[in-house]
């Protein structure tokens, strides 16, 4: 990807003050989005990023995306990792750029993006699924989002057979039965690798906490993630009364031999 100019086939979004942020991949000629409408962006190959385009009635700007527009816009099957418990998974998991990662649940690839998006251009994401329709629908999403190329995806029951590979940076689960993957993880894992997982009820995260202490994981804790928007005004600022609650929980550990 280049600094300063944009390439055919990269992805870009297209931004306007109040809308929604739409990515597109750069090609010559028009290109379909959604149902109804038809972008033609030729002339921003070569541009620089940020320049402006009327489209729809309406002038956006062609940026480049962050991590928040590839997360708006994934396509949504399985129920997805929201991004506030995706970031903190990052942070538990230690992901970093150029790291080797492991995800088991590939869901709709909401997660997968936001690992993807972390290691880089240097970096490996393996993600798992033992469900081929849902392998498809996360390709889907992380093609769109221009990341296919740091990401390979596996059909395999990781519960049954245990991960593939070994020497990952991170390993991140989210599955309902996370405990079954811990001895493959720890395994699979260098010496100072980290495990993530997520789950929604108190019983699968005591379960698994119980599993992450019983494989000899170090540094294992457990937290909830709860998110409440403020209104901001002059002399009138408080707290929202609605909130992202629980969404699941996440637990982690790492491997110190």
């Amino acid at each position: 990807m280049s600094d300063d100019r944009w390439a055919e086939g990269e992805t870009v979004v297209l931004k306007s003050a109040g809308t929604p942020p739409v990515l597109v991949a750069l090609a010559r000629g028009p290109v379909r989005i959604g149902e109804d409408a038809v972008v033609d962006l030729t002339a921003q190959i070569g541009a620089a990023p940020g320049g402006a385009i009327e489209w729809l009635g309406r002038r956006y700007r062609v940026l480049r995306p962050s991590l928040a527009d590839l997360l708006a816009t994934v396509r949504r099957g399985a129920q997805i990792v929201t991004p506030k418990d995706a970031v903190q998974l990052l942070h538990l998991a230690g992901v970093r750029p150029g790291g080797r990662v492991a995800e088991a649940g590939a869901g709709s690839g909401a997660l997968t993006i936001a690992l993807a998006f972390a290691v880089g251009p240097e970096g490996r994401v393996t993600s798992f699924d033992r469900r081929r329709d849902f392998l498809d629908a996360a390709r889907g999403n992380v093609e769109r989002a221009g990341l296919a190329a740091r990401v390979d995806f596996r059909e395999r029951d990781v519960a049954r057979e245990g991960l593939e590979g070994i020497g990952y940076d991170s390993v991140l689960l989210d599955l309902p039965e996370p405990w079954a993957v811990l001895a493959s993880a720890r395994a699979s894992l260098r010496v100072g690798g980290h495990v993530a997982t997520y789950t929604p009820t108190y019983n699968q995260l005591e379960r698994t906490v119980n599993a992450l202490r019983a494989e000899g994981f170090d540094e294992v804790r457990a937290v909830e993630i709860w998110e409440r928007a403020l209104h901001v005004g002059e002399g009138g600022t408080r707290p929202s009364f609605d909130m992202l609650g629980h969404t699941g929980f996440l637990a982690a550990g790492r491997r110190v031999d």
